[in-house]
């Protein structure tokens, strides 16, 4: 059976076992199908992290795609019913990791682009794609280095279409148009090691920390406001004790706030100091800032965007800030109008990861749709 253009480039780089932070030579099958186009690419290495900004026009308004050639490891491979790397369809849906997060709309920038230039090639403005190989992992390397690249020389990215999977039920349902923020702390609760047959010589910081966890989980942070839910806190762990017999003298609490722009990082940290000082806590807290929130909200982008997937699907789609962080939160800050907007999430980071190729050519059309709406 014969699938479209998007559909074969999509199974090409699938077929390319990128497991983060390797690119696995995926952004020189992108570049080779972009030259032609006239896109000229230049390859950003640093670090382990392989990026690739591609650029087809000097003048403004400059419309970029971004997203990532890594991918998750697989786990066991036997876990799997296809081979994860062997881009399989089978009843109408393309197998393989990568294929939802995000192979699949790197192949759908690709190939929109191809329509676009030869519709259109004498069109407005750049089209852009800034491409990473370290989205998956750390995301030191990545996105965040080429924008500061980009910066210190001031080029600006006016729109930024992030190709991460934000649909739920049909392709094009959500439109991700911000990002909550997201806090890591890591805390340390002293106490005094002790026998457990002498708890009057011990102090142990389980039982004294208890308290002050419960008021930290119980605390209402905010009531989020007509962009984004509420701030949430998570205890993602607790460690403490050396033995059966021991009291423990420290114990480690690792917790995340996804919050949103009611709050700041340093409101959260001041908040959550005050609540261990009233327990009388001694303790070290350090934190981890992984991204603060971001909103890009209605404009030319946002519009282009709600105009194409009405004009491809004949549905109207839904404006949301959920789910975790993206490499929205390096580009965002720079001025830049940031959208996700890509194919459904459901087996995503999962056994099995698919899509359907459906899905994929209807991704295609609305960014094809979105060039036309703001570049023809």
């Amino acid at each position: 059976m014969t699938y479209s253009p998007t559909i074969e480039f999509a199974q090409e780089l699938i077929r390319r076992p990128s497991v983060t932070p390797d690119d696995a030579g995926c952004q020189d099958l992108m570049m080779a199908r972009l030259a032609p186009l006239g896109f000229t690419g230049e390859a950003m290495r640093f670090g382990d992290t392989d990026n690739l900004w591609a650029r087809k026009g000097t003048d403004g308004p400059v419309l970029a795609f971004a997203g990532h050639t890594d991918v998750v490891p697989t786990g066991p491979e036997k876990n799997w019913d296809i081979a994860p790397f062997d881009a399989v369809i089978k009843d109408g849906l393309l197998h393989g990791r990568g294929a939802a997060d995000m192979k699949g709309s790197l192949a759908a920038f690709v190939t929109a682009c191809e329509r676009f230039v030869a519709a259109y090639p004498d069109h407005r403005g750049s089209i852009a794609l800034l491409i990473t190989s370290d989205e998956e992992g750390p995301a030191k390397h990545g996105t965040v280095k080429v924008v500061e690249t980009l910066e210190a020389r001031h080029e600006k990215i006016d729109w930024c279409l992030i190709g991460e999977p934000s649909s739920t039920e049909w392709a094009g349902d959500i439109i991700k148009n911000g990002r909550r923020g997201s806090l890591h702390g890591y805390l340390t609760v002293h106490g005094i090691q002790g026998h457990v047959a002498y708890p009057h010589l011990a102090e142990n910081p389980v039982h004294i920390a208890a308290p002050a966890l419960d008021d930290l989980a119980r605390e209402h942070w905010d009531s989020g406001n007509e962009f984004f839910p509420p701030t949430t806190f998570q205890i993602t762990k607790i460690e403490a004790g050396t033995g059966s017999n021991i009291i423990p003298g420290e114990l480690l609490v690792h917790f995340n706030f996804r919050y949103c722009t009611e709050n700041t990082a340093e409101s959260l940290a001041e908040r959550v100091s005050e609540i261990l000082d009233r327990h009388s806590l001694k303790y070290d807290l350090e934190w981890n800032l992984s991204g603060r929130p971001f909103l890009t909200d209605r404009g030319a982008l946002v519009t282009a965007s709600q105009n194409a997937i009405r004009q491809v699907t004949g549905k109207d789609t839904e404006l949301s800030t959920s789910g975790g962080t993206s490499d929205g939160r390096f580009i965002a800050p720079t001025g830049a109008q940031v959208v996700e907007l890509g194919p459904l999430n459901a087996t995503i980071h999962k056994v099995n990861e698919c899509v359907s190729v459906d899905d994929l050519d209807t991704i295609s059309r609305i960014y094809e749709q979105i060039l036309i709406e703001l570049l023809a």
